[in-house]
């Protein structure tokens, strides 16, 4: 299989949300930067993935990503994260989005849950509102101890 076929625009996501849903499924959304990948952010998505049968990844672009984290980031090009993302046999579709929240995107494919990490409050989960209008969840997952993009690339910085 090729993984990249998971990458996918909006109007193909938004075909494949209306025929799961038709199907049954539960779709799981969840959203962030995933810059260099770490076993934090595996451990999360899989068990986002076992909240419902589908799983959405909403991908930060570069753009975005330099918006939230300064000039330096990403670490990692956005299509190198989408394919890392997609390479996840938990991850059913992943979908960039430019903008600083991914609440439009929320709003349009109206998941059943809508995951974010332990570090969140229930007031500070953009598109909760929505999610919850709908009779959909929040959910929250606990983070793995000591697993960090930042705690990585100040490791790095630290060893010269």
């Amino acid at each position: 299989m090729n993984t990249a076929t998971k990458i996918v625009e909006k109007e193909v996501l938004l075909q494949k949300v209306k025929d799961w849903k038709l199907a049954g499924e539960k779709i799981v959304f969840s959203n962030g930067c995933f810059d260099i990948m770490h076993l934090g952010h595996v451990d999360y998505l899989e068990k986002a993935r076992n909240l419902g049968d589908r799983l959405i990844v909403g991908l930060n672009t570069d753009n975005s990503v330099k918006g939230l984290k300064g000039e330096a980031r990403p670490i990692v090009p956005e299509y190198a994260r989408a394919r890392m993302l997609a390479a996840l046999e938990f991850v059913d579709a992943v979908i960039l989005f430019g903008e600083e929240t991914p609440y439009n995107l929320i709003k349009t494919i109206l998941p059943d849950i809508l995951v974010k990490g332990s570090d969140y409050t229930l007031e500070s989960v953009v598109g909760a509102d929505i999610v919850m209008t709908n009779n959909g969840k929040v959910e929250f997952i606990d983070l793995v101890n000591g697993f960090s993009t930042t705690k990585i690339i100040n490791r790095i910085k630290n060893l010269n």
